[in-house]
């Protein structure tokens, strides 16, 4: 479904991503471990069309979509749920959710796609007149979520899902994420938890300094003496 080939990307004179090749097939859930300025969230913000000094290639179901900006990118059926949640704080969690879909060419099932994110989160549903920058930490993060599904994404990004909330909605997010999956959205996931990472994925990315150093099984990966002694804690 996705491959990149060679990508480099660059901040002014820094190279934050040196030749970084991957695939995502449909279907899978993979993730991308590695410190912090390891070059994860400089990948994905490169699929998203929102670095625009790079080299390489970007392959979406077979159509080059290097340098495309980002409404398109969006349009071709990937969406991106960022990290710090990025919800619009003095927007009803209604009018969130809405903004997901404001690509899609007609108003046809965007009524019965906002109820089915309800049904996935009701606690949304029981705030969908409430601003969004007053839910909590874990709400905020079913928004995103939420307001990504609503572009009906083949493929979703997620940065740093786990990041600022507490450990019990951690695994309640990380679960969740694993059920997008199962119901067939194909899933890219940036998160320094490599063990919660490792433990959901199909397959795994390590980016050290911005380059891939490792892949494997997400099994294969829980197991490789490098990644229990840098990512694990022995």
């Amino acid at each position: 479904m996705l491959a990149i080939e060679g990508l480099s990307c660059r901040y002014n004179k820094i190279t934050a991503v040196k030749g970084v090749s991957l695939e995502v097939k449909e279907g899978e859930l993979v993730t991308l471990i590695g410190a912090n300025g390891a070059g994860k969230t400089t990948t994905l913000r490169a699929l998203s069309g929102l670095v625009r000094d790079l080299d390489g290639r970007i392959v979406f179901e077979g159509e080059d979509i290097t340098g495309a900006p980002p409404r398109d990118i969006i349009a071709r059926g990937i969406a991106h749920c960022p990290e710090g949640r990025r919800v619009f704080p003095y927007m009803t969690v209604e009018e969130n959710l809405e903004m997901g879909a404001y690509l899609r060419q007609t108003g046809n099932g965007i009524n019965s796609d906002m109820e089915r994110v309800y049904e996935q989160f009701p606690v949304l549903k029981e705030r969908r007149k409430q601003a969004a920058g007053t839910l909590s930490g874990g709400e905020q993060q079913m928004l995103a979520i939420g307001r990504a599904l609503m572009s009906r994404p083949k493929l979703i990004l997620f940065d740093e899902p786990s990041l600022g909330l507490a450990p019990n909605i951690v695994q309640k997010t990380f679960g969740i994420i694993s059920e997008i999956c199962r119901q067939g959205t194909t899933v890219l996931m940036v998160e320094q938890n490599a063990y919660g990472a490792l433990g959901m994925c199909h397959r795994s990315y390590l980016l050290e300094s911005g380059e891939v150093v490792l892949t494997g099984t997400g099994s294969d990966m829980l197991d490789n003496p490098h990644v229990r002694e840098a990512y694990l804690g022995g």
